[in-house]
């Protein structure tokens, strides 16, 4: 009799391809959480195996699906999402922190290396947040140089400055398009209210290097602590 076990549920990937404003986006989840976000042609793109299964039906799946449409509508600032990004300690330490960058507002490498308790490392941060493998929901787009520069972005400079416009609605129509743009209907940017969770903490709410001393757990990567 052939007793080995069946690890398919605690291996399998599930999937779903999106349209965005920014091109497609594929979304994937362990069944419970979301595992990553990544936009069509960026770099450190996952390699597809047999392990992957489409299934939009997931429930990480589909409330990231909802909430997404939301955040392009304009209806919502701020995502409600389990997550579960596969990174070393130190990279899930930089992704918890970026957590604590308000909607419309940016910081610098710098900063974000202070706030990691690491204000030597600003490269490796960098690198850190390059890696972030759930974009726009954990938002890396939200890092620039210290010179106001974009400095650099996993889905493309020309998709980070769109976002950076968008959560800044009044510069939105300044705003180059992204590669493979797909444009909002017009009349869903006006036809619910805005989705306001609880606000994160302003810069000046947030201590130099005391808001994440401490590594956090897979468990305690949330949005909304």
């Amino acid at each position: 009799m052939n007793t080995r076990k069946d690890t398919t549920k605690d291996t399998a990937i599930y999937y779903q391809w999106i349209d965005s404003p920014l091109g497609d986006l594929l979304l994937t989840s362990d069944g419970r959480s979301l595992t990553g976000l990544y936009i069509s042609g960026q770099k450190h793109f996952p390699q597809q195996t047999d392990a992957w299964q489409e299934a939009g039906d997931i429930e990480p799946l589909r409330q990231t699906q909802t909430q997404l449409t939301e955040y392009f509508a304009h209806q919502r600032q701020s995502f409600d999402l389990p997550l579960a990004p596969q990174g070393t300690p130190f990279q899930q330490h930089v992704w918890q922190c970026l957590h604590h960058i308000p909607f419309g507002e940016t910081i610098t490498y710098a900063t974000l290396a202070e706030r990691v308790g690491k204000p030597t490392a600003f490269r490796a941060v960098g690198a850190a947040n390059g890696r972030n493998p759930i974009s726009i929901v954990v938002p890396c787009h939200r890092v620039v140089a210290s010179s106001g520069k974009l400095q650099g972005y996993a889905g493309g400079l020309d998709r980070k400055q769109w976002l950076l416009y968008h959560e800044q609605p009044t510069l939105l129509s300044l705003a180059p398009a992204p590669t493979a743009v797909h444009q909002i209907p017009t009349a869903a940017l006006s036809s619910k209210t805005l989705h306001q969770p609880d606000q994160p903490p302003t810069p000046h709410q947030i201590p130099s290097g005391t808001i994440c001393e401490q590594p956090p757990t897979i468990n305690q990567l949330q949005l909304f602590p």
